[in-house]
C-alpha cells in the first residue's frame, strides 16, 4: 500500500522515517515550502535534530501530491484536524485515513477518528496512539503502539501496512477508547509537571499519575470506553511515558507553569485545549474530574499554582 503523511512535524516525520527505513517508499506533504526543501536538500528537518531523512522519503508542499495514497497518516494538531478534512474531504474519500493527534475537538467535543468518520465517512478512519516521542521513533528505537479502528478486518490491513521491525502496532476496535486515553493522558502530563515545578516532588507526582488514571477511566468508559483499552498502551502506556519525561511538550509546559516561567507559545500543548474540552465534558456529564478542572483553569489564568494545589490537597478524605 502506498502511504503518505499529512504533517511536516515532528512525529509525522518520525514516522515517515520508521516506515521508509524499513519497507516504504513515503511521501510527506508540509505546509512550509522552505521547511520542505531543507527536508529534499540537506536531508533534515530542524525539529527532528540528529535525524537524517532517508532516501526513500520524498516531500512537497504542494498538497495535492498526497492524494495518490491508499494511506494517509495525518500528523497534524488535533485542532485543526476538522478544517484539513472539510477543506479536502472529496480527496480524501476512499482513503485509509489514520489519526496520528491526541485531543478533543472542541467545536463537537470529538475525538480524530470519530472526527474523520464524521467528515468523510466514505474512509476507512483509524487512529495510532501510545507510548512513544517522535526522537525514539526516528532512530529506530523499539515501540509498541495502539491502532484503533472500528472494523476490525481494515485494521488489521493497516496493521500489516504500517508495523515496522522496531514499531510494533497492537490493534483494537474501541476507538473512543484509543481517543480519550491519548488526549486525557496530556492533561494530566501538564498537571505532573506542574507539581515537579512547582518543587512538590517525585512522590507527590506519583501521587497524582496515580490519582489521575481512575479520573481517565470514569470520564472515558462513561463515553462508551472499553476499561482494558485505557489500561494498555494508549491509556496507562502513555499516561506513564508523558507524566515523566521532559521529551513530552506537555510535561515541559506543566513545568512552566509550575516554576510561573514563560513557554513558547509557538509550540503545541494539545493538552491546554483538551483540558478545557474535558472540563465542560465534566460539567455536562456530571462527572468529578478535579486534576481535569484545576489544570483547564491554570491554563485559563483563572487559578494560581498555589491555590489549584491547596484546592486538590483539601479534597476529602475517602476510601481508594
Amino acid at each position: 500500500m502506498k502511504i503518505g503523511v499529512a504533517g511536516g512535524g515532528a512525529f509525522g516525520t518520525a514516522l515517515g522515517v520508521a516506515l521508509a527505513l524499513d519497507h516504504n517508499d513515503i511521501h510527506l506533504w508540509a505546509r512550509n515550502p522552505d521547511a520542505v526543501a531543507t527536508m529534499h536538500t540537506d536531508r533534515t528537518n530542524a525539529k527532528l535534530p540528529g535525524v537524517v531523512l532517508p532516501e526513500r522519503m520524498t516531500f512537497s508542499s504542494d498538497l495535492n501530491s498526497l492524494f495518490d495514497f491508499d494511506v494517509i497518516l495525518l500528523a497534524i494538531p488535533a485542532q485543526t484536524l476538522r478544517d484539513f478534512l472539510t477543506a479536502n474531504a472529496k480527496h480524501l474519500a476512499g482513503k485509509y485515513l489514520v489519526a496520528c493527534c491526541k485531543g478533543i475537538d472542541l467545536s463537537r467535543m470529538t475525538g480524530p477518528a470519530s472526527t474523520i468518520r464524521a467528515l468523510v465517512p466514505d474512509a476507512v478512519a483509524a487512529m495510532l496512539t501510545g507510548p512513544s516521542f517522535a526522537a525514539d521513533i526516528a532512530r529506530g528505537l523499539p515501540a509498541a503502539l495502539t491502532l484503533a479502528c472500528t472494523d476490525d478486518a481494515h485494521c488489521a490491513i493497516l496493521q500489516t501496512a504500517l508495523s515496522t521491525t522496531s514499531m510494533r502496532l497492537y490493534r483494537t476496535t474501541d476507538t473512543v477508547g484509543a481517543e480519550l486515553g491519548g488526549a486525557l493522558k496530556n492533561v494530566m502530563a501538564i498537571a505532573s509537571g506542574v507539581t515537579i515545578g512547582a518543587g512538590l516532588g517525585e512522590s507527590a507526582r506519583a501521587a497524582l499519575i496515580t490519582r489521575g488514571f481512575p479520573e481517565m477511566q470514569r470520564l472515558a468508559t462513561e463515553l462508551g470506553a472499553q476499561s482494558d483499552t485505557l489500561s494498555g498502551l494508549s491509556g496507562f502506556g502513555d499516561l506513564v511515558l508523558t507524566c515523566t519525561s521532559d521529551q513530552s511538550r506537555n510535561y515541559r509546559y506543566g513545568l512552566a507553569l509550575g516554576k510561573a516561567e514563560a513557554f513558547d507559545a509557538a509550540t503545541t500543548v494539545e493538552g491546554a485545549a483538551t483540558a478545557h474540552a474535558v472540563r465542560q465534558l465534566a460539567q455536562d456529564l456530571g462527572i468529578d474530574m478535579p486534576i481535569c478542572t484545576v489544570v483547564a483553569d491554570l491554563t485559563e489564568g483563572k487559578t494560581d499554582v498555589t491555590t489549584a494545589l491547596n484546592a486538590l490537597l483539601s479534597r476529602p478524605l475517602k476510601e481508594e
